[in-house]
């Protein structure tokens, strides 16, 4: 997962991400998905659009073309040079169900015991659910944001309002846990399911193996 905020002098060069798309990754050794993701105003959980936070998503065949890839790939040096805060994490997934645009996350760790973990949950609104979800999302990111043991939050989507995503990093299992099944994020859950709000979805759970680098003005360094 990569999190950028672009530079002032850069912005046309980021609204051209959205136009390029996936393009730019093409020919990528080992790249098996990748998503080009746009955040909420701020980073955060919103309808309004940010113009400078973006990410970038991508998922590999082997921990060497990954490292490859993050090391020395021409598009990640780009970004890093368009950025005003740049963040990478290397993922490794232990957990997770459903699927995103078809494709589905295999378990390639066992659970961390006491060690950082990152959550990446995707969705496919249906368009008359809308208005419900994000009626219900605001107060779950006011919720993540006074947290125990929340390291970063970062509100991404391949689309404004219909296909959004929410990625986060805890300190360790049990933090990520008291939030997940406790008040506001509970409750949305709860309804999400209750009153089928996504055509598609996907939940995934990662041990972090190396995080670096601000977002929303915060400094992240794993291990």
């Amino acid at each position: 997962m990569v999190l950028i905020d672009i530079a002032p002098g850069s912005r046309l060069w980021g609204f051209s991400r959205y136009i390029l798309g996936k393009f730019p990754f093409r020919n990528i050794p080992g790249l098996i998905f990748c998503k080009v993701l746009g955040s909420g105003f701020e980073g955060g959980f919103s309808t309004k659009p940010s113009l400078t936070k973006q990410g970038f998503f991508c998922v590999f065949d082997t921990k060497q073309n990954a490292e490859t890839f993050q090391q020395s790939a021409p598009i990640v040096k780009a970004y890093s040079s368009h950025a005003n805060e740049f963040f990478v994490a290397t993922l490794y997934p232990y957990s997770s169900r459903g699927s995103w645009s078809g494709f589905s996350m295999n378990n390639l760790s066992s659970p961390p015991a006491n060690e950082p973990i990152a959550s990446l949950t995707r969705a496919s609104i249906r368009p008359f659910k809308a208005m419900q979800f994000w009626a219900k999302a605001k107060p779950a990111e006011q919720a993540i944001k006074a947290a125990s043991g929340s390291i970063l939050t970062a509100g991404l989507g391949e689309a404004p309002y219909f296909r959004q995503a929410t990625f986060t990093i805890w300190e360790n299992l049990k933090s990520i846990d008291e939030y997940a099944q406790s008040g506001a994020h509970l409750s949305a859950i709860k309804a999400a399911y209750g009153e089928d709000y996504f055509s598609e979805s996907m939940f995934t759970r990662f041990k972090v193996s190396s995080a670096s680098g601000v977002w929303q003005g915060k400094h992240v360094q794993i291990p």
